[in-house]
């Protein structure tokens, strides 16, 4: 293997995670539709507190000094960027090394993703003199880092606020997509890399170095494919026996494998023996990034996670009742019926007229903040209950755009009954929001969905992705605990 054939360098990837100072080789201030420039914006908007254009055709760009080289910026350089063509790969590195950076990482592409020997021969080339200089490389084609801890980033509207969440990926559009989406679900992460061609660090060193890093609590990846299929079960399993590793597999078709192997020059000898690998060591495995969010919504707010399969449903309609009934099946989870001591309890506060007092929950009064805590209350006390879900926005009674649930008359009142109803009878309450078809619904649903992320609980964009994600938490719980 290309990243094995030489001793690595004494840099660690604390250090690469933690950069004090950034250059950006191949900065142009007259396009802002690059890279470079959208690296250059973004840190800005971060609030890094050193970064360096690098261009020898200007003396300023983007309202910075713009320096020649890298060895012309004065002071220290940790971090560079490079966003030139492959062929000037060799003297940018041979820049670094006169500068003692630690680490360089290559948004260029155009190495051996595109299949041609040279280019496989050109990354070789760059390790040797990577080994040499002392430094490590990231990439080539990726993104490269987020760190919000240390205002890293290469993207804007990310969040600044650290979470414990590490997710490495070989696809840039994923670690750069995912965690935009995921913060207004609530989630946060500790770091975030996109490694592309892997020629230097690979997800073998990233999921040995997240495993021990006192910052992460859940793992994340994004793999199209893997080089060294021993290493990477064994430093897989590690991580799983200590924390929640949930994994999506690029690449799981013929066209999926093809499309990989151009992308960031990738290949899994069978993508059946990787999810055997991922199945026996205990990781989560998912379909899609949007999945992949739901689980770590249920990882890091679902809780406690849910000690059996049994679920109840809850909300108003009787349409998406039998809907949540055919998905929770169809994933595996239980809708189990109700006691007749329950439903005696529930008819007490819920109209007996139109009313189903199984599970699933439907009546018209379900949208009170006191009905919502009164009937998870009744039936979390059944000890076949393991999970309580609501719905809204499913029927006309919750429909998004009237206004009626983004105040403070419902939203608030709401959150801190379900909080209750879940610590009371130590169980996870989550919520499944039916995004709106129209402009004002949009804007409603989305209010409320942050009053609720605001509030720590756990949001779903329907009943089926709710339930998937439980039942995902649920079996990897469960082995969990038997390991």
């Amino acid at each position: 293997m290309i990243n094995d054939m030489m001793t690595s360098s004494a840099v660690t990837l604390d250090d690469i995670f933690n950069p004090g100072s950034v250059a950006i080789v191949g900065v142009s201030p007259q396009n802002w539709m690059t890279f470079a420039a959208f690296a250059i914006y973004s840190l800005k908007e971060a609030g890094f507190p050193a970064i360096y254009p690098v261009n020898p055709k200007y003396t300023e760009a983007y309202g910075l000094p713009c320096y020649p080289s890298v060895s012309a910026i004065p002071g220290r350089v940790d971090h560079v960027m490079v966003c030139v063509p492959a062929e000037r790969s060799l003297d940018i590195l041979d820049d670094c090394a006169g500068k003692g950076v630690q680490s360089v990482h290559f948004f260029t592409a155009g190495f051996s993703e595109s299949g041609e020997k040279k280019r496989i021969e050109l990354e070789r080339s760059m390790l040797q003199k990577a080994r040499a200089g002392g430094f490590r490389i990231i990439g080539p084609n990726c993104t490269g880092l987020y760190v919000p801890r240390a205002h890293l980033t290469t993207a804007t509207r990310l969040p600044m606020e650290p979470g414990g969440i590490a997710f490495l990926s070989q696809s840039g559009g994923h670690s750069q997509d995912m965690p935009l989406h995921a913060g207004a679900r609530g989630l946060r992460f500790s770091k975030v890399i996109s490694y592309g061609n892997a020629l230097d660090i690979d997800e073998c060193e990233l999921l040995e170095y997240f495993t021990g890093d006192p910052e992460t609590k859940i793992i994340a990846a994004y793999i199209e494919g893997v080089r060294d299929g021993s290493r990477f079960r064994s430093v897989l399993e590690k991580a799983a026996r200590v924390k929640p590793v949930v994994v999506y597999k690029g690449g799981t078709t013929d066209a999926g494998l093809r499309t990989a192997m151009s992308h960031t020059a990738s290949m899994t000898s069978s993508v059946k023996v990787f999810q055997a690998i991922c199945r026996q060591v205990n990781t989560i495995q998912v379909g899609d990034i949007q999945e992949m969010i739901d689980v770590l919504v249920a990882l890091s707010f679902a809780t406690p996670y849910p000690a059996g399969r049994g679920i109840a449903v809850l909300g108003v309609g009787g349409g998406p009742s039998v809907e949540a009934g055919d998905h929770m099946d169809k994933v595996g989870l239980q809708l189990t019926a109700l006691s007749g001591e329950a439903q005696a309890e529930l008819k007490k506060f819920l109209p007996n007229d139109g009313g189903i007092f199984t599970n699933p929950l439907d009546a018209t009064n379900l949208v009170f903040p006191d009905v919502i805590y009164q009937t998870m209350k009744a039936v979390g006390r059944s000890p076949s209950i393991d999970i309580m879900m609501y719905h809204m926005g499913f029927h006309p009674v919750t429909r998004w755009g009237e206004g009626r649930f983004a105040n403070d008359f419902f939203l608030k009142p709401a959150a801190e009954a379900m909080q209750k109803a879940g610590r009371e009878m130590h169980k996870p309450v989550i919520l499944a929001l039916n995004p709106a078809s129209d402009a004002a619904g949009t804007d409603e649903q989305l209010k409320v969905q942050s009053g609720f992320v605001e509030a720590g609980l756990p949001v779903f964009h329907s009943i089926e992705k709710a339930g998937l994600a439980m039942a995902r938490v649920e079996a990897w719980w469960r082995r969990f605990n038997r390991a």
